[in-house]
């Protein structure tokens, strides 16, 4: 059976992409959950107009990234924590802490956008990415002190 796909599908194909797959893969659970459509003359129009839309909305997005990315460029964090013999910190430093500070200094990003193999549990400066799109990554320095 042929079909459209209106999102990207694991090991299937792209958003817009004309696939042929089983039949039964499509009608139990690719278009229930309306990742495709049949494709028709009619369907491949309008799966068409949706894909220069969502191309629109995403070149608006990663535009309003990059904007954000240059101010956030030189930012640097400051998260003091209680902190034992060696620098060892008792807790840890995580995204969420990460996004808290980054918010009192007034840039709202969301915690999954930050990426932390594992949290932080030294003190001192760390490098972190943060992926504000996903083509646009900026690296902002998380300063970990010792709270009094």
């Amino acid at each position: 059976m042929e079909i459209i796909l209106r999102e990207d599908v694991e090991k299937l194909g792209a958003r817009g992409q004309v696939v042929k797959v089983a039949s039964g893969y499509a009608r139990n659970y690719l278009l229930p959950k309306r990742l495709a459509v049949p494709a028709t003359e009619s369907n491949k129009k309008i799966v068409e107009q949706e894909r220069q839309a969502h191309l629109r909305r995403e070149t608006k997005l990663k535009s309003e990234a990059e904007d954000l990315a240059k101010i956030m460029g030189g930012v640097t964090v400051s998260i003091a924590q209680k902190a034992g013999e060696n620098d060892q910190l008792f807790g840890s430093v995580t995204a969420k802490d990460i996004s808290e500070a980054l918010e009192k200094q007034n840039f709202t990003v969301d915690r999954r956008k930050i990426q932390l193999d594992e949290p932080i549990r030294q003190l001192g400066e760390h490098k972190v990415t943060v992926r504000l799109h996903r083509e646009v990554p900026v690296e902002v320095t998380v300063n970990v002190v010792k709270e009094d």
